[in-house]
């Protein structure tokens, strides 16, 4: 345990902004099993709302740094093709 004030305040800053990041990496993973169970089930409609869902989510998560950006990067370009290929 830290002694030092400013330590004890990053531990609990620390604590704060682990959670956050799991709730967004959480709830882009749900996005995107949305998005592919859509796909799978040939929903267009569904497929195509859980796809602007998604891309947002992978976005803000790029931006944040909770996935890497190149990851981003090819998991839309994964979708966009699977959305295009539905027709």
């Amino acid at each position: 345990m830290p002694n030092i004030k400013s330590a004890k305040k990053r531990v609990n800053v620390t604590e704060v902004k682990t959670l956050q990041n799991k709730m967004l990496k959480t709830a882009l993973k749900t996005s995107m099993k949305k998005f592919e169970a859509a796909v799978v089930a040939g929903d267009k409609e569904a497929a195509a709302k859980a796809y602007a869902v998604t891309v947002k989510k992978l976005d803000v998560a790029a931006a944040k740094g909770i996935v890497h950006k190149n990851n981003a990067a090819r998991k839309k370009s994964q979708y966009t093709l699977a959305l295009n290929n539905m027709a």
